[in-house]
This record gives structure tokens, C-alpha cells and sequence, in this order.
């Protein structure tokens, strides 16, 4: 075991140090509590709403929360491996989660106004590929769950981490150029469903690119606190963890449900949908 410089007793697993600090029980408590709160608000969403597609994005919500207990569990057992692995783990991985639902969002929003011609990638394909690339990123951090407690490991444990990370980045760069583009060509020729007032799509992508802006910050932060390893400043502060991960992860649940895209259905049925026709000169001051 370790003495900090407070006189906390920082324990070690099999002559291994797990934390560089003893985790703070109160911020993980709290968190814990913020996110059971997104669990219980985003099930009750899709449970009324029938919004499917949003169940990997409640799934993430409880992942955390689970994350957030363990990590408020290992104040005082700080040499336990379990803690330590699933806080690790569900913390690390849920907002892969949340990019699913989010990436299922954009292909919702084009076929809701028939801009389906306007798309970079078809449709058809387009939830396929960036969800399969959450896939793959969401294995590859995964898999480093069962190295990241011992010393031989551990810097393999790190590199998987950041690859799952950089893969992560990569495909949300891809997703906000995709919607990017796709935008920039509706707005020049909008489609007839564009104009509806029934089919909140401009709010929906608008939250879009806020919620991948912040899980882009976040996955940012995280390839840099890895990179720097175990005698990096951010692994050796914990501070930093909550900033620049919690506060933004708990922050895309809150936009996301506020601007919940369960209304998009309404205008994937376009033939039925009663739409209001508008001037252009409208849309492009909105």
C-alpha cells in the first residue's frame, strides 16, 4: 500500500496500483444519482414514444450509472479489481451507445422530408455503416477491459483503448460531414416535406451536431489521457474525468432527451403527411 500525500491509504492488487488517487465517493455518488435520473427519463421516452431506435441510448444511460456506483464503491477498496474493471469499462464505453441512436437519428431525418437523393451515402447503408463502425469501436475498448489491472498488460490494455477511441473519432467526423453535407444540399433545393411545421428535422439535426460535437470532445480528451499513460497528468487527476467526461456525457443526455427525436416518424409515412408549403425565402432564414 501507498500513503498519498493527505494520508489517504491508496491499496495495490497483487503489487499493482490500480487508481493513482483514492476516487472521490461523493462526485461518483452524484453522477450515479444524474444518471439514474437520464435512465429512468430516457426509458420512460421510448416506452411512450415506441421510439426503438433510442434503446442503445437508454442501455448507455444505465451503463453509466452502474460505471458511476462502482467507481463510488472503490473509495475505500482501492486494491479490489471488480470496481475498478466495470467503473473502467461501462464509463469507457457507453457513450458508444449513445452514438448509435444518434447515427440511426440522421437516416430518420432524411427519409422524414424525402431528402433521401441528398445523401452522401444511401440511405439503406448510411445507419448500417456508422453503426457497424460503433460496433467495432465499442469491441476494440472492450477488449481492453482485462488488461488495464496488471503491469505487463496494461500498455496493451492502453493501445486498444486509444484504437477503439481513434475509430470512434474517425466515424463521428465522417457522420457530422455526412449531415454537414447533406444540409448544405436540402438547404439549396429543399424538398416539400422540408417546409412542414409537423416534422421538427431542423431541431433534430441541430442537436445532432451538439451531442457529437461533445462526444468528440470527450473521446478527444480520452485518447490523450491514455496516451499519456499512468504517469500522465489527467489518470493522475481526477478532476479532469469528470470535466471533460461526466459533465459532457451527463450534458448529451439532457439535449437529446429535451429534443427527442421520436417525431421524425411522423414524416417517414410522407404520403399521408398533410404538408404546409411555404416560400424558400422562409427556410433559408430559419
Amino acid at each position: 500500500m501507498a500513503i498519498l500525500a493527505r494520508g489517504d491509504v491508496l491499496e495495490s492488487h497483487d503489487g499493482y496500483y490500480l487508481w493513482n488517487y483514492i476516487p472521490s465517493e461523493p462526485a461518483a455518488g452524484i453522477f450515479a444519482a444524474l444518471f439514474l435520473i437520464a435512465t429512468a427519463a430516457h426509458g420512460y421516452k421510448v416506452w411512450t414514444t415506441k421510439a426503438k431506435f433510442c434503446y442503445a441510448f437508454t442501455i448507455g444511460c444505465f451503463l453509466e450509472f452502474v460505471g458511476y456506483c462502482a467507481r463510488a464503491s472503490a473509495h475505500n477498496k482501492t486494491g479490489k479489481l471488480m470496481p475498478y474493471i466495470i467503473q473502467n469499462f461501462f464509463i469507457l464505453v457507453s457513450p458508444a451507445l449513445f452514438a448509435a441512436s444518434i447515427y440511426m437519428t440522421l437516416g430518420r431525418i432524411i427519409r422524414s422530408i424525402g431528402a433521401e437523393k441528398y445523401s452522401v451515402i444511401r440511405v439503406n447503408w448510411l445507419t448500417k455503416t456508422f453503426v457497424c463502425g460503433d460496433i467495432l469501436s465499442f469491441m476494440v475498448q472492450g477488449g481492453s477491459a482485462g488488461l488495464m489491472f496488471s503491469a505487463s498488460t496494461v500498455k496493451m490494455g492502453e493501445a486498444m483503448v486509444v484504437g477503439g477511441l481513434f475509430i470512434q473519432i474517425v466515424m463521428f467526423g465522417l457522420f457530422a460531414l455526412t449531415a454537414v453535407i447533406f444540409q448544405s444540399r436540402l438547404r439549396k433545393n429543399p424538398t416539400p416535406a422540408s417546409y412542414s411545421a409537423d416534422i421538427p428535422w431542423k431541431q433534430s439535426l441541430h442537436m445532432l451536431y451538439a451531442v457529437s460535437a461533445l462526444i468528440m470532445v470527450r473521446s478527444i480528451f480520452r485518447v490523450v489521457e491514455y496516451l499519456m499513460g499512468q504517469g500522465g497528468y489527467p489518470l493522475k487527476h481526477e478532476w479532469t474525468l469528470y470535466i471533460f467526461d461526466s459533465v459532457l456525457m451527463f450534458a448529451v443526455t439532457v439535449i437529446f432527451y429535451f429534443r427527442y427525436p421520436n417525431e421524425l416518424e411522423r414524416g417517414v409515412d410522407r404520403d399521408s403527411a398533410n404538408v404546409q408549403m411555404v416560400p424558400q425565402e422562409v427556410y433559408s432564414k430559419v
